[in-house]
């Protein structure tokens, strides 16, 4: 195929095949360089290293393996080869294939294991090198050309060897590309946003529960007074143990339609409930069973495996689900006295809670949780209902934006691969 599936109105011409290196003026590779072989050393601030831990999926990350070298090592390394704006950077290795261009006009260091292109600008626009290389016939054909056990890795000679088709129009280049900036703006609009929404969560959970050894929190809801108080969580709740025992299903009994969902533990994830692996069973059988069935505000705590995750049967999932049951490798937590779910649920989900829970596992292989433990777990609340439920609605209000913001990411992601798909041809 000559040319791809969608195209801008306006382009008709077949797309030509052309290796990566004749698109090239030349390669800034600065493999093995370090401060040490330059008889220098890193500094307190400067000039920023750009190494394979910066260079993303399309952008800076500004904030991993930060490095800073005064001018003395700024001139010494780069050696009159200085970056400029819009420039295509690579990853070799560690990981290998991550594409992005340097972001402004501030000079960067080149470091480890990151390369730099400089592109025929009458050939190829350095917007649409990025995204070609990042498209799925390239990036198949890199992972073929990669050597390596874990830490794969490409060379320079096994790039040479990297070819594509593309258009020989610099305008609908730039289309191609601009189109797919965009989307990659938006997904980092997202990504930041979650970013922040966690941070900002992190934060109000450090000053909305009490510090160690204190009775208040920092920071309170108006009105709201008196001190907390701690019980262990079995006061509060009741821990039963998921479905086990003669009548556990087997797999003859399982179907990919029914009337109640048997969740395992990838159906319980930190971000609450998922069900793109779902297996169910029939109403009989599931009436046959043990204490496993969930009912309207049960907390569902994985107790092997993937420890710890944390899920909330409320309504709006009793709604989407309205029949489930637990297998052995989770518990529920039953609300047996005057306590808010919603805060509950939070609390478990908190770092106070979830280092109780890394604490009292045992088993390194995989480790476990058992009910006698859990049922011990210490829970700090308010003894006011209404404080406990403004809360875990506070707390439920971030989840959801967050979670929000993360579909939305996600939702672009596949977008945005089905695009690459649709507007660059395959190889064969």
């Amino acid at each position: 195929m000559k040319e791809p599936i969608f195209r801008f109105k306006g382009y008709t011409d077949d797309w030509e095949q052309r290796k990566l290196f004749d698109c090239l003026n030349s390669i800034t590779d600065f493999r093995g360089r370090t401060p040490k072989k330059l008889c220098m050393d890193w500094s307190e601030d400067g000039y920023l290293a750009l190494s394979a831990l910066n260079v993303k999926d399309g952008y800076i990350d500004f904030t991993q393996d930060v490095h800073y070298g005064d001018q003395e090592l700024y001139n010494k390394w780069m050696t009159g080869k200085e970056l400029h704006k819009g420039q295509v950077l690579f990853t070799t290795e560690a990981p290998m294939g991550n594409v992005a261009q340097v972001p402004d006009e501030r000079k960067y260091i080149l470091s480890q294991r990151t390369i730099a292109f400089e592109v025929k600008d009458d050939i190829i626009t350095e917007p649409f090198l990025a995204m070609i290389l990042r498209s799925p016939n390239v990036v198949d054909d890199l992972n073929a050309l990669a050597s390596g056990g874990t830490a794969k890795g490409v060379s320079q000679k096994s790039l040479e060897k990297v070819s594509f088709l593309m258009p020989g129009n610099i305008k609908e280049q730039t289309k191609i590309a601009h189109t797919l900036s965009n989307i990659d703006n938006l997904i980092a609009l997202h990504q930041r946003k979650c970013e922040a929404l966690a941070e900002l969560k992190k934060g109000m959970l450090q000053k909305m529960f009490p510090k160690n050894g204190k009775k208040v929190p920092e920071f309170r809801f108006k009105g709201f007074t008196g001190d907390w108080e701690q019980r262990k969580l079995s006061d509060i709740v009741d821990v039963m143990d998921g479905d086990r025992g003669k009548n556990y299903p087997t797999e003859a009994d399982f179907s990919e339609q029914g009337h109640t969902l048997f969740l395992n533990a990838s159906n319980v994830t930190n971000q609450g409930f998922v069900f793109n692996d779902t297996q169910f069973i029939t109403e009989d059988k599931s009436n046959s069973m043990g204490n496993g069935k969930l009912q309207l505000d049960d907390i569902v705590l994985t107790s092997r495996g993937s420890l710890g995750h944390i899920a909330w049967y409320n309504a709006a999932v009793m709604n989407q689900v309205p029949y489930a049951r637990i297998n052995s490798g989770m518990l529920i937590l039953r609300k047996k006295s005057d306590v808010n779910t919603s805060y509950v649920h939070q609390y478990m989900k908190s770092a106070k809670g979830q280092g109780q829970i890394s604490f009292m596992s045992f088993g390194s292989a995989q480790p476990q949780l058992t009910k006698k433990g859990v049922e011990g777990l210490k829970v700090q609340f308010p003894n006011d209902l209404a404080e406990q439920e403004k809360l875990g609605d506070y707390f439920a209000t971030l989840d959801s934006l967050i979670a929000l913001h993360q579909r939305k990411c996600d939702s672009l992601k596949e977008l945005k691969k089905g695009m690459l798909q649709k507007m660059f041809p395959s190889n064969e």
